[in-house]
């Protein structure tokens, strides 16, 4: 059986009606662009609440408030992950989506007009060629992370405004020992077991890598 919407409000239940009915509102938006333009996978789109939203929303619990104002750059969003979901539960909070695939920006803009989503600019470039600063900068998984650094290195304020010291926040999964050695930096591994009790969680974490 696949989660449905429910399995957000579990693990977050202190949304706002608003917010409710705009994760709610995935279901409906994201199998309607995934015909036209497809970002996710078939398969995938059955679990898109767990494998998709939730996995993203682990961000949200190793830094459960960002200060208002805050800017974070989602590289590689592909159909919108992570910075969709984070843009719901954080409202105050301003994202900038990109990626290189100018159809699954597209998506992305839909998906975000389609929920009233006001804190998300999307737009079809590469995180090398961006000449703004942010506070922080999140990913899912798009490459080894000694590789990713060099993209965005450049890319953040010198001034912290948040509990957590400006960084990378990256999603990744399965054994990160060799990938981390060689990215020669200070990692911080955030386990996503620790907060979600699925199985799927079972290999994923958080990487933090203070900037």
């Amino acid at each position: 059986m696949n989660p449905t919407v429910d399995i957000i409000f579990k693990y977050f239940p202190k949304l706002t009606e608003k917010q409710k009915e705009q994760f709610t509102q995935l279901a409906e938006v994201y199998p309607f662009w995934n015909d036209q333009i497809n970002v996710i996978s078939r398969k995938d789109m059955e679990s898109l609440y767990l494998k998709h939203v939730l996995h993203s929303l682990g961000i949200a619990k190793f830094v459960q408030e960002f200060a208002p104002g805050t800017r974070i750059l989602d590289v590689g969003t592909g159909g919108g992950f992570p910075g969709i979901p984070l843009a719901i539960l954080f409202p105050h909070v301003q994202f900038h989506l990109v990626d290189s695939i100018g159809k699954k920006i597209k998506v992305v803009r839909e998906v975000a007009q389609a929920i009233g989503l006001t804190n998300v600019e999307a737009d079809h470039i590469r995180a090398e060629q961006l000449d703004y600063k942010y506070d922080f900068v999140v990913s899912r998984a798009v490459t080894r992370l000694g590789d990713f650094i060099p993209w965005v290195r450049n890319k953040f304020e010198k001034k912290d405004k948040n509990g957590v010291p400006n960084g990378i926040l990256y999603l990744k999964g399965g054994d990160l020992k060799e990938e981390i050695k060689d990215a020669k930096v200070k990692v911080q591994l955030h386990s996503l077991s620790s907060y979600f009790k699925e199985d799927f969680f079972d290999t994923k974490y958080v990487l933090y890598v203070q900037m």
